[in-house]
């Protein structure tokens, strides 16, 4: 039998121990307090922010906590990323080292900013469509 997708994040942290929820809450509440205005959704069967087009990624593993932040956030953050490992556009934060909360701010406030400056670009097309015909 297929394993149902969660419809929420709450459905996708209630699935795991009561330690992994309470680390999948802190990244939760963390991206929550730097994106008030993001929604939230399931995108790829994991908890996803929506702020200007999908703003980051969050999951639980066996071993880690994988973050996707994009190629972008990753290439911006480089060095503090170092001691992680990390693929093209997720970083994985083990389960045997404290979650970096501060880091996981910065990402998503950059997120933010490279979102936006997207949308603003959008518009300004549109705009610039809307005049020419």
């Amino acid at each position: 039998m297929e394993k149902k997708s969660p419809a929420t994040i709450d459905e996708y942290i209630q699935s795991f121990p009561k330690e992994v929820q309470s680390i999948l809450n802190e990244v939760r509440k963390t991206i929550r307090e730097v994106a008030p205005n993001a929604s939230e959704a399931i995108r790829y069967a994991i908890p996803t922010f929506i702020q200007n087009g999908n703003l980051v990624h969050f999951a639980a593993f066996r071993q880690h906590i994988g973050f996707y932040a994009l190629p972008s956030g990753n290439a911006k953050f480089q060095k503090e990323l170092a001691n992680y490992k990390i693929g093209k556009g997720s970083i994985q934060f083990p389960f045997d080292q404290p979650i970096p909360l501060d880091l996981i701010r910065k990402i998503v406030k950059f997120r933010i900013k490279e979102t936006s400056v997207k949308e603003k670009k959008k518009e300004t097309k549109k705009v610039g469509k809307r005049n020419n015909q």
